[in-house]
């Protein structure tokens, strides 16, 4: 992206183009990305402008944190418009409901909720630009078409640039609705195809287009310490000693909101309490944390234990049934009653945290009647309403900026670091970047919650899954709801497939913060089904692949029309395809073994097959990882298929020896050095399969992450024989090498 002025702005467009990518400052009009033209621009609607040159500006409306919809959202509109992908220039929305609704990254819905939007959006500005050029050539409309930002006239051989006719196409009337006519998806010459991603000129040549690159005029630097304990206040700080350190501006105390915050995204305007410290740069701030002795009131603390919430978890999830029914279908009593066998295992993982490579930043600046932020927050129309109610300003008095995110994975959803950061600004009466920490980041993080399954199966004499039990057991800081992550979902298998289904939930005490991790809940709940059910192919003495295939009952979409349900059809198509291209039954040697999982999540039908050998040492090695997946169209075959190299990726390094260690309400982690990610070495060759299909499209920023521990630990068990039933597996002594 660029900033500078817009040259030749026309004086009707001028109240349309300030929606597109302007901001009013006091300084007057300035651009938070426009064109690299000179060229007038032509406004056609909120997402297309088209300069007199032929240069074609398309605003991309979600957030970015690395899942590529700056490139997929824009492409869908240059599809529809027949642009030449060349001449686009894709620039970051301005946040403005009002034109451009609900803009957020979370559950892998960006593309799936724009699609028809982005479509018609591209259309209606194609046709503006066909009907223009009808009345200047003197030509009917139907005898006219497009090729890639050129408009044809067939019976005549004539052919001119859109730029010919946009000036005047901005005068045309929005086509009303039955008017546009989509392409059919055989006449898509972009989407589907490698397109590299708009951002990746300026992130390889190191361009500061992130939230922690921003700066504005007279900015100051800002760090805030908060309790170890989470949800402690400050009391007493050495204030006067931080001040007189050099580089300091100003320290002091902010009372804040004692006790942990919740992850409540649109009404929370939860502010830890803490120490600001204000400095005339980032690294005077940082040094005089070390200066700094606080005396904090931990009373409405949390004093969380994580040792001890999962002996507790543990010992409730043996139990057959939990404290509360949440699902009794069929006859489950008699099932299990007239089994055959009847198979119990407790499944269990650990509280992690999201680790994303940027720490929270944000820019803001707040006066008595207005405040402005910039943040790579994911949900940046929540930031907008929790800043107007926390200062009862009204909404037109919040302007947020989106800047690119060093990657989200649910940890941006929340908006507390940027209510810190206009907090602290409103002190100082400039603008302040505030800049956490990577030990901010472990320390205050909302972690994916740990999850505790009870599982029961009744076999049948046949070998037939007859018979289905889920105890939960979900952390919940009142006893009434479970943490975020930590609950039941519903899922159409085996809930509604197996006959006899019998689910319950016993809650714990925990007031540690959680919430969104990538594909929350389905993370951990099908490493617990999946390895189940490979426990069970085991003992009903049946191949895996073909169990699960049974499994998975009669062909149906449960709620047709409805991604969101699950479609066995779409589901033995990809666990075909995976274990296809894997070469499932192939001889191996001694000590390596194959595993293979299915999960349905976030509108995505994936199956994964792993291969890993495992050593006398228990070092584990995941040479290889197939995965199929149907996510109907694909937008942008490169990011889609980085976003599922990504999820495996993200999947190992998870399973592998991640975990949080809670003591007394703080976090026992601080950084890197023990909380390790995966290295370059350890991951693993991964091959990506996307199966043709005639459905709309879903997102693939998450479901490509649930399938990876279970064909993972399937693949250890094949290897060596034994069952892994708690993540991560450093826990039972495997390394990942």
């Amino acid at each position: 992206m660029s900033t500078g002025a817009v040259h030749g702005l026309k004086r009707r467009d001028f109240i349309r183009y300030s929606s597109f990518g302007l901001a009013l400052g006091s300084s007057g009009i300035s651009v938070v990305a426009t064109a690299k033209t000179s060229a007038p621009a032509n406004l056609l609607n909120p997402y297309v402008v088209i300069h007199d040159d032929g240069r074609i500006v398309i605003a991309a409306p979600n957030p970015d944190v690395g899942q590529g919809v700056n490139t997929a959202l824009p492409m869908i509109v240059a599809e529809e418009l027949d642009a030449d992908w060349k001449a686009v220039e894709v620039i970051l929305a301005p946040i403005d409901a009002n034109r451009f609704g609900a803009q957020f990254a979370g559950g892998s819905l960006s593309v799936r909720n724009r699609w028809n939007e982005l479509r018609q959006m591209g259309a209606a500005a194609r046709e503006m630009i066909l009907r223009s050029a009808a009345q200047q050539w003197g030509v009917p409309r139907v005898e006219l078409t497009t090729q890639p930002s050129m408009v044809l006239h067939p019976p005549s051989g004539r052919s001119a640039s859109f730029a010919e006719f946009v000036a005047a196409a901005t005068e045309q009337p929005v086509p009303a609705d039955g008017e546009v006519v989509l392409k059919a998806r055989s006449d898509y010459r972009l989407l589907g195809q490698r397109i590299v991603n708009a951002a990746a000129s300026d992130i390889v040549r190191g361009r500061p287009i992130f939230g922690i690159d921003v700066s504005v005029p007279e900015m100051l630097y800002a760090t805030y310490v908060k309790c170890p304990q989470i949800g402690g206040v400050p009391k007493t700080a050495n204030l006067a000693e931080v001040k007189g350190l050099a580089g300091i501006l100003d320290a002091f105390i902010i009372a804040g909101d004692a006790g942990p915050p919740s992850f409540d995204l649109s009404k929370s305007i939860h502010v830890a309490g803490g120490v600001a410290i204000v400095a005339s740069n980032t690294w005077a701030a940082i040094k005089a944390r070390r200066t700094l002795k606080v005396e904090w009131d931990i009373s409405a603390a949390s004093t969380d234990d994580s040792a001890a919430i999962e002996a507790k978890a543990l010992k409730a999830a043996e139990r057959a049934t939990g404290e509360r029914e949440v699902k009794n279908s069929g006859d489950p009593e008699a099932a299990f009653a007239n089994a055959k066998r009847v198979l119990s295992s407790v499944y269990a993982t650990d509280f992690i945290s999201h680790a994303q490579l940027e720490p929270q930043s944000c820019v803001a600046h707040t006066t008595a009647t207005a405040v402005e932020v910039w943040t790579s927050s994911q949900t940046p129309g929540y930031a907008q309403a929790t800043l107007a109610k926390l200062f009862e300003l009204p909404a037109e008095a919040i302007t947020v900026h989106q800047v690119r995110g060093g990657g989200g994975f649910g940890r941006r959803l929340s908006n507390e670091y940027v209510r810190e950061a206009a907090v602290i600004s409103k002190h100082m009466g400039k603008p302040v970047k505030l800049q956490w920490m990577r030990e901010d980041d472990m320390a205050f993080d909302f972690y994916r919650s740990p999850a505790y399954f009870g599982l029961q199966a009744a076999l049948s004499e046949s070998g037939e899954l007859t018979g289905w039990r889920n105890h939960v057991v979900s952390v919940s800081s009142d006893g009434e709801e479970a943490n975020y992550g930590a609950g039941y979902r519903g899922y159409n298998f085996p809930d509604d497939v197996v006959p006899n289904v019998h689910i319950s939930q016993t809650m714990l005490a925990s007031k540690t913060p959680t919430g969104a991790w990538r594909a929350p809940i389905s993370n951990v709940y099908a490493f617990a089904e999946q390895s189940f059910l490979h426990e069970l192919a085991e003992a009903a003495g049946q191949e895996h692949r073909e169990f699960l295939m049974a499994a998975l009952g009669e062909d149906k979409w449960f709620k047709p029309d409805d991604l969101a349900s699950l479609n066995t059809v779409r589901a033995r198509e990809v666990i075909a395809a995976v274990t296809r291209a894997a070469g499932w039954g192939r001889g191996l040697p001694e000590g390596r073994g194959l595993g293979l999982g299915f999960f349905f999540s976030h509108a995505g039908h994936v199956a994964e097959v792993a291969e890993v050998s495992v050593n006398a040492d228990k070092q584990v090695t995941v040479h290889e990882v197939w995965v199929a997946a149907d996510l109907g169209q694909i937008v942008n075959l490169s990011g889609a298929e980085n976003q599922f190299q990504g999820s495996v990726v993200d999947g190992v390094s998870a399973l592998a020896d991640q975990r949080i260690s809670i003591r007394s309400g703080a976090l026992a982690q601080t950084n890197f050095h023990q909380y390790p990610l995966l290295r370059l070495p350890q991951s693993p060759k991964i091959n990506v399969e996307f199966l043709a299909s005639d459905y709309p499209p879903s997102g693939a920023g998450e479901p490509a992450l649930p399938p990876v521990a279970p064909a993972i630990c399937n693949a250890v068990y094949a290897a060596c024989g034994e069952r892994i039933r708690r993540l991560p597996i450093s826990r039972a002594g495997f390394q990942v090498v």
